[in-house]
């Protein structure tokens, strides 16, 4: 038989003991720390700047948009006034095409080509002409 007594190579090892009666709690800590003034300040500064350029980004797209939506409105108005200038012109030359007929049927006449006109002057003109 081994001798066991005094040999630790032999020896098994203890349990450690626990005592029931203290148990070991670990509770973590966080503790805040405080921002200088000046790197609230920085913080702050920069902060305002990014807002800054955003605004002036903002509001330079939103005035772009303006600008398109009022040549989008022009270019609608240009084309109704151009079908409009259309629609004139075609009636221009239907009435140019009836003003013949129409003064025949009046009772005008259409002169001779190699005939002048006189018109006589009238007292009226003459009149006004004279003061």
């Amino acid at each position: 038989m081994a001798y066991t007594r005094g040999n630790l190579a032999v020896q098994p090892k203890r349990k450690e003991e626990v005592n029931p009666l203290y148990r070991e709690k670990t509770k973590v800590v966080t503790r805040r720390r405080v921002l200088p003034l000046q790197e609230k300040l920085l913080y702050m500064m920069t902060l305002g700047a990014f807002i800054l350029v955003s605004a002036a980004l903002i509001w330079r797209y939103v005035h772009i948009y303006d600008l398109n939506l009022q040549a989008q409105k022009l270019d609608s108005e240009i084309a109704k006034s151009k079908k409009q200038i259309a629609t004139y012109q075609m009636e221009k030359q239907t009435l140019e095409q009836t003003v013949v007929k129409r003064a025949e049927e009046m009772g005008y006449k259409t002169p001779p080509v190699d005939s002048t006109i006189y018109v006589p002057l009238s007292k009226q003109v003459t009149d006004k002409a004279g003061n």
